[in-house]
Order: structure tokens, then sequence, then C-alpha cells
């Protein structure tokens, strides 16, 4: 998979990308600070989630369309998404800022219309949110685009999860997360990334989308798991106002921080030649430790396993033993064939 002009998978770094979501507490200036923030801390991407109220749920106060339980208790969804969403009339400047600081942007797409609106802007990918991955028409339709999806699995059984895998054109990313906000790292589930990866064939990038509070635990973890794209909700440092999503979001300074880990893990991870041979010197070899006549007998007197590493392996200490010197020696001359 190609977002841009970098390539995710097979071996790459991870694809780290910084998720606005309702952090820019409904300024515009807020999530254009969001963007540049993005940039300084290092994301490869900056997400937006481009839907309004009436294009994701009903104004409506039945029990059905009230939030249950979780942080988000007692709510209606038309209140939550109108507080959370960013406005359709946003996104061409914040798609502008994001060419000006030169990082990709791109959207989680919840309907036709968010689709329609994107593709006019060159939005060069497309995200479907965890609570979207069974819709499979709008699966489809993005799928259409030719654009690379990335597809959270969130509560997906196997079964909805090669449903979506199949409808995307099996091209697409998939994110193992929890969909709980927040969630928390005794319930992370790191394995089912595994899970996914196996289910899918091991031909899809796999990676995971991260709502704990904890700014690193879980990426590292990940990475070190192989992920292709790891996901983090970002916020500003000391902003005015509190978002639905501050809970399990970050700021600036912890998500360039959680950058530096990721990469650095995955730098330890890469297989490689040694990078320590000069310290083979310091190994242990066979050595004479007193002078030796040519023809002498070779005992534990005369030659022994010390270092440096410059004579042969010890392991031929017993086979050298009580044989006869072929050539003087003198002390700490190394015992060689």
């Amino acid at each position: 998979m190609k977002i841009g002009n970098r390539e995710i998978g097979n071996g790459k770094v991870p694809y780290c990308v910084a998720e606005i979501s309702g952090n820019h507490c409904g300024s515009l200036d807020n999530a254009k600070r969001l963007i540049r923030a993005a940039k300084r801390a290092g994301a490869d991407a900056v997400k937006t989630q481009c839907y309004e109220p009436g294009t994701i749920t009903l104004d409506c106060n039945k029990l059905d369309f009230i939030v249950q339980d979780g942080l988000w208790k007692g709510r209606t969804l038309w209140d939550l998404y109108s507080k959370a969403h960013t406005p359709f009339s946003w996104h061409k400047d914040l798609f502008k800022v994001a060419r000006d600081e030169d990082i990709t942007i791109f959207s989680s797409v919840f309907d036709r219309t968010s689709v329609d609106f994107l593709e006019k802007l060159g939005c060069p990918a497309y995200k479907i949110a965890s609570f979207e991955v069974i819709d499979l028409p709008l699966i489809e339709y993005a799928a259409k685009t030719g654009k690379p999806l990335i597809i959270s699995t969130g509560l997906a059984k196997d079964r909805e999860i090669l449903e979506a895998h199949d409808a995307a054109g099996g091209k697409a990313a998939f994110l193992h997360c929890t969909s709980d906000y927040p969630g928390t790292v005794e319930h992370a589930d790191l394995g089912r990334m595994t899970h996914i990866d196996i289910l899918l064939g091991l031909k899809n990038p796999v990676g995971i989308s991260d709502h704990t509070p904890s700014f690193n635990n879980i990426p590292i973890a990940a990475t070190a798991m192989h992920a292709a794209i790891i996901e983090k909700h970002l916020k500003l440092a000391n902003a005015a106002d509190i978002s639905e999503d501050d809970t399990f979001s970050i700021p600036p300074m912890m998500f360039k921080a959680m950058v530096e880990s990721v990469r650095a893990t995955h730098e330890a991870m890469r297989p490689r030649a040694r990078s320590n041979n000069g310290s083979r010197q310091f190994r242990r070899s066979l050595y004479v430790v007193k002078d030796v006549k040519e023809g002498e007998v070779l005992t534990l007197d005369n030659i022994r396993s010390i270092r440096p590493g410059f004579g042969m392996a010890p392991k031929e200490l017993p086979k050298m033993l009580g044989r006869k010197a072929k050539r003087d020696y003198r002390k700490g001359d190394p015992l060689t064939l």
C-alpha cells in the first residue's frame, strides 16, 4: 500500500497517523494548529473525520439514540456529534494547511456524501471507522475511488472483517482497536493484530488505532509485533476547552515522543549484520601461558582459555591437551594450528 509517496507495510517504518477527531473543540483555527502540531511532532499523516450530525445520525431523543454507558453516558448521538464533528466547509482550508506544511492529510468517511466531497479535494486515502466496518456498501463505494483504504475493526467478528476485506477488493489495511473510549492497557488485546494478519492471509498491512491514555506503551508493543500503521489521537497542549476525545488523546510533545519510540523500536527490530564485530577480540581463545619448546607436551599448565580472541576456539582445548608443540612458543602467543 502507498499513500502519497509513503510505502506502508512490508517491513517499512510504521506509518504514524495523528487523528484530529473533535480535538479542535469547534474552532477552525484549532484544527489548523493541530495539523501544524502533527507535522512538528513527526507524524506521517494527519486525519480528520468528515461528517456532520445529519450525515451520521438523527436529532432524536428516543432511547436508541442515547448513549447508555461509558465516557458519553446520557448524551444523545446528535449532541455528541454536533460537538465533535469537523464541518465539511473546513476541509478545503485544512487540506491547504496540510499542503503548506508538507504533511499528508486524509479523512474518515461515513457516507457517500463525504466520499464525493473529499474526492473533489483530492483526498489521497480514506479511513473506515470501526463502527462503519459493517457498512459494506460504504466500503465498496470508497473502494471504487481507487484510493487506499484503512479499516478499523473495532467490535468486528472474523466474518465481518473478511466481508469488509472483500468489499474493499482485498486491498485495504486493517487496524485493530477495542472501540473503548478511553481504552485500557489491560484490555488492549494486541494479540488480535496477529490474528487479523493471519485471518487475511498475511497479505494486508495490519496496525493499531490506540485509544489508551498511555502515550507509547501500546504503540511500542504494536511496533514490536510488526504493526504497519500506528494511529493515535492528537490534542493541543493547554487547550482552552476540553474536547469529547480529551481523555484518550495526547499533546504534541507526547506524540513526538511516541513517534520517536516507534521508529527506534522498528530500527531495533530490523534484521542486520551485527555491528559489534570490533569486540570479537575480547572473546576467549587458547593462549600459551608459559614458554613452550618444540616437542614439549601441551598441558593445562602451559595453555589456557583466556581473553583476547586471536587464538584457537576454547572448544579445541581438549583436543590440544597431550599433543606436542610443533614449534617454540613464547608466553602470550596465541595457540594456532
